[in-house]
């Protein structure tokens, strides 16, 4: 038996040393690479379309109320978010639509439409809103945003649920 065969205890201190900080950096570096990754491979329904109604269930020139949820996943968090919103009809013409946010641009709170009043009224400050979502008295300082949208073969109204500020 020849002594160079063997390993000797420095060359074992060294591997086992190596192999211990190569399971170290593993556990460390690993996860860190899917965090910095994880932005990039994320999906989240933000900026998906949505159906929220049919055409045929709307009725003229009386705001139909609707919401969706978008959730969006933050690494191990998951959060929903509601949105809602009205579609105005104005005429029989499928494309005479105003899809309008809920969402008072004053202090973002969610505004209701009320039929004896007219228009819609926010909660929060007494704020009203016409019909087509213009302001009618009180603080916020522009219209209601609104909703792109798009109207299929079938008569479902799809929206981009990206607000547009109101015009």
């Amino acid at each position: 038996m020849s002594g160079s065969n063997r390993f000797s205890r420095r060359d074992f201190i060294k591997v086992t040393t190596g192999a211990i900080g190569g399971i170290i950096a593993a556990g460390v570096g690993i996860p860190s690479i899917g965090y910095l990754l994880a932005p990039a491979l994320r999906q989240d329904q933000a900026g998906k379309s949505v159906v929220v109604a049919n055409l045929s269930d709307i009725p003229i020139g009386i705001p139909y109320p609707f919401s969706f949820t978008i959730t969006r996943i933050n690494g191990w968090e998951r959060t929903a978010n509601v949105f809602g919103g009205f579609i105005l009809r104005k005429s029989e013409d499928p494309q005479d639509l105003l899809v309008l946010s809920s969402r008072c641009t004053h202090l973002s709170c969610r505004v209701n439409w009320d039929e004896q009043a007219g228009g819609f009224l926010c909660p929060c400050h007494d704020a009203m809103f016409d019909k087509e979502g213009k302001v009618v008295h009180g603080p916020p300082p522009e219209p209601l945003g609104h909703f792109e949208y798009e109207i299929d073969d079938a008569g479902n109204i799809t929206i981009i649920p990206i607000e547009r500020k109101g015009e």
